[in-house]
């Protein structure tokens, strides 16, 4: 974890801090939630739709290791069971969303299933190849702010665009609530670009749940924009740090808070604050 006494080095520069499009999220929503995941680090337990993106990216990635021709919905099917399997062994956890009843994983499983034939009415696999998956991306700002972040596939076209794809396992937001999204896809954008010095072509954001792709062609104001807002993300994160003020947002996901109890704003008393620290990208269940 980065913290302001203890700075990490990148290509010989202190870094006084990072942030990810997924803690920027959390903070922009709560401040007091992203306390309770970065700072706290509470746990919390496994959700059956985030373990459904799990389990769909690994096997959409695992499809692409196959040759082009053998990337059907067929093969895609047969490799849900034991992707499922490898995540039950590595995280046995997972396995108590269900409880004893054998029929409700069935019924788990037959939903992404589902998920899985949904991406083929969008994409022909056999047709793509991709030039990263899983692609782990960072840049460090003027302000020795990392950002860092995890791609889901990042495509390049013969002439050099780039576009940036991201899986969402869940629906496409209602039209007018496409921010949030956009903004993850904006970040990961702004880190391509401070990285590799290209605005990428195209962002495509595909929602399983119901079908559809929603695309945006960034620019450089865009991106500018982009980088503002991230540093005065950075700025109240450090000023809540400094001062220990972490204050709630009650909104519609308190109902989906696995750390309500804990939350002032419904009667709750947070623990005592650990050691101040800023923040870092942990292994997260995609989603």
């Amino acid at each position: 974890m980065l913290s302001e006494q203890q700075p990490t080095e990148v290509d010989g520069e202190n870094v006084l801090g990072a942030l990810s499009p997924s803690r920027a999220a959390d903070f922009m929503t709560c401040p007091l939630l992203y306390r309770f995941r970065t700072i706290d680090k509470l746990p919390e337990p496994p959700a059956r739709e985030a373990v459904r993106g799990t389990v769909v990216h690994q096997v959409l990635e695992d499809l692409f290791d196959l040759p082009a021709p053998e990337r059907t919905p067929e093969r895609a099917r047969e490799l849900l069971v034991p992707t499922w399997s490898d995540m039950v062994a590595a995280y046995p956890e997972v396995a108590e969303m269900f409880g004893e009843e054998g029929p409700d994983v069935a019924t788990w499983l037959a939903s992404c299933r589902d998920v899985l034939d949904t991406y083929f009415t969008l994409e022909d696999p056999r047709r793509l190849e991709p030039a990263e998956r899983e692609l782990y991306v960072e840049a460090l700002l003027d302000s020795k702010l990392l950002l860092r972040g995890i791609v889901d596939r990042l495509d390049i076209a013969p002439d050099g665009a780039v576009r940036v794809v991201d899986y969402k396992s869940g629906y496409s937001p209602k039209e007018g609530f496409e921010g949030k999204a956009l903004f993850q896809m904006r970040f990961y954008a702004l880190v391509i670009w401070r990285a590799r010095g290209v605005i990428p072509a195209m962002l495509q954001l595909v929602y399983l749940g119901n079908g559809e792709i929603l695309r945006y062609v960034p620019d450089e104001a865009d991106l500018l924009a982009t980088e503002r807002k991230v540093e005065a993300l950075w700025q109240a994160i450090r000023t809540a740090q400094e001062t220990g003020d972490w204050q709630p947002s009650p909104g519609w996901m308190c109902g989906v808070c696995a750390h309500r109890a804990l939350c002032p704003a419904w009667g709750g008393t947070p623990p005592p604050l650990p050691e101040p620290v800023v923040d870092e990208v942990p292994q997260e269940v995609a989603q």
